[in-house]
């Protein structure tokens, strides 16, 4: 039987010379490899796009908060379904989580619920572009602007996802992304932040490297530097870098065969929609990355969903699931929430609901359109068959 991964890196031939290349080197950090990752990545986000490699995306999104001065007594307003990284990097800078529900036809956050969790130790808006799905930016710079918020964007699975021309992380004062293996491209372990602001983006370089008042390249005398703040070690090396020049030339063939996965899986919709529907809400304008394609059970096979994932995992074939807990459902904020720690203590029903009934099924560059055929005949004969059980 053919395995059909739910995500598998493509590595080839450029990428392996790439690495042993810059293994010859002798600078693996702060080194031009790096510098040319960042050029190449912000050429293809936009031209006001400025752009830092990091370690992992949850070391950008942290970084991000340093860098804007969040901390202790801060606030911050973000979407409950969403990986746990989003929550915890604003937990990691002192600050709160403040968490709202989201839009059960895009999982993205839900615009009406944001201003009454506004308050006056809010500092900031988090938003997640949900799958690559993109968060309507303008209804929530409007809302940062009318109160004066910080907007970070979570773009771990939107590489690729522009409204109106615009490649999302540009909208906010920061953007992150990820580059872990499953993601659009990977360097193994990796990320990048950006920003249309230079200064922010050099004050998060100096962060990211102990805050040294001089960096290796700059010291008169070998050695010798001051500590100008708080700093971290949240670098990504020469070889990760060297990997991901190589993936972003790969990039648009990435995107071009997810995006004919995803309409083969629409193709087949009319055959599912006894079972359910893909989550594909998307606003006018926009352009999606197609990270995966999410299958909302209806109601009358929902309490299913994991037989069903696990008859396609019996099949070959890969699936998972966006996100299996809401985040402040699980034990670790469940358990601040009753230390009096988390402010909001809701219910969270749409993020409950995708989060309980839907299933991730594979849709990158590994995949072809044969292959969702067999995942959608999987889908449809194991949740006829879970009515049995």
């Amino acid at each position: 039987m053919n395995q059909i991964p739910f995500g598998q890196p493509l590595i080839g031939e450029e990428e392996r010379m790439a690495v042993l290349k810059a293994m010859e080197s002798p600078q693996l950090v702060h080194g031009p490899i790096s510098l040319e990752f960042e050029r190449v990545f912000s050429e293809f986000i936009g031209q006001s796009a400025h752009s830092s490699t990091v370690s992992s995306a949850t070391a950008g999104l942290y970084l991000a908060y340093l860098s804007l001065g969040i901390g202790h007594g801060d606030e911050v307003i973000v979407t409950s379904l969403t990986h746990v990284a989003t929550a915890n990097s604003i937990l990691a800078c002192g600050a709160e989580p403040i968490f709202v529900d989201v839009d059960v036809k895009s999982g993205n956050i839900d615009y009406s619920l944001i201003e009454r969790h506004v308050t006056e130790k809010t500092k900031a808006i988090s938003v997640v572009h949900y799958l690559g799905n993109p968060v309507d930016m303008n209804r929530i710079l409007e809302i940062s602007e009318r109160f004066n918020l910080r907007v970070i964007e979570d773009c771990a699975l939107a590489l690729g996802t522009r409204i109106n021309g615009k490649h999302v992380g540009l909208f906010g004062d920061f953007g992150v992304f990820s580059f872990y293996p499953a993601k659009h491209i990977t360097t193994g372990e990796g990320g990048m932040i950006v920003s249309r602001e230079p200064a922010l983006i050099r004050k998060a370089e100096k962060i990211k490297s102990f805050n040294y008042d001089k960096n290796v390249n700059d010291r008169v005398i070998p050695g010798v530097y001051d500590i100008e703040g708080f700093g971290m070690n949240l670098r990504m090396s020469e070889i990760a870098a060297a990997i991901g020049i190589e993936q972003m030339r790969r990039l648009p063939l990435f995107l071009s065969k997810r995006k004919i996965n995803y309409q083969r899986y629409l193709e087949h919709e009319s055959s599912l929609k006894r079972y359910g529907s893909f989550i594909s809400h998307q606003i006018p304008g926009a352009e999606h990355s197609y990270y995966c394609a999410s299958f909302l059970l209806n109601s009358e096979f929902s309490n299913f969903r994991n037989n069903i994932i696990m008859e396609l995992k019996a099949n070959g074939i890969g699936a998972s699931v966006y996100y299996p807990v809401v985040i402040p459902h699980s034990k670790f904020y469940k358990a601040r929430a009753r230390q009096g720690l988390q402010g909001v203590k809701e219910d969270f029903p749409h993020a409950m609901k995708i989060s309980s009934f839907s299933i991730a099924l594979p849709v990158g560059p590994h995949l072809e359109v044969t292959d969702i055929d067999r995942v959608c005949e999987t889908l449809q004969s194991a949740a006829r068959g879970s009515k049995s059980l």
